[in-house]
């Protein structure tokens, strides 16, 4: 829970960079929630209400972790507009979501794995 809450703390950060497991585990929990909402919004028959706020609630957070995700890989965060491609573009997208992150500092800031976690 706490790469959910670390990601939403970080609401609209675009800069440095994010491991794959903040990555990923924002998904996970951000999958989750969304099912729930999704139930409960049909459950009390408000479809799509709730869904949509939550929806713009942690848009800006998913698009921020996507962007550092990128960083840790070496690429700018103007390559998720690689996901507007048809069919391939998704795709591409996910496996350099899924690569691992350069072992050095780049561009965009040290390795997050080197650094120290914040307490």
């Amino acid at each position: 829970m706490n790469w959910y809450l670390d990601v939403l703390k970080k609401y609209a950060v675009f800069s440095g960079r994010a491991r794959r497991t903040e990555h990923w585990m924002f998904f996970l929990v951000n999958a989750i929630a969304v099912v729930v909402v999704v139930a409960i919004d049909l459950a009390i028959g408000t479809f799509p209400l709730l869904w949509a706020v939550y929806f713009l609630a942690v848009f800006l957070p998913h698009l921020g972790v996507m962007t550092r995700r990128l960083h840790d890989t070496g690429r700018s965060g103007w390559w998720l507009l690689i996901a507007l491609v048809p069919l391939v573009g998704c795709i591409v997208l996910i496996v350099f979501l899924a690569t691992e992150g350069e072992q050095r500092q780049n561009a965009y800031g040290p390795d997050p794995k080197a650094v120290p976690a914040a307490a």
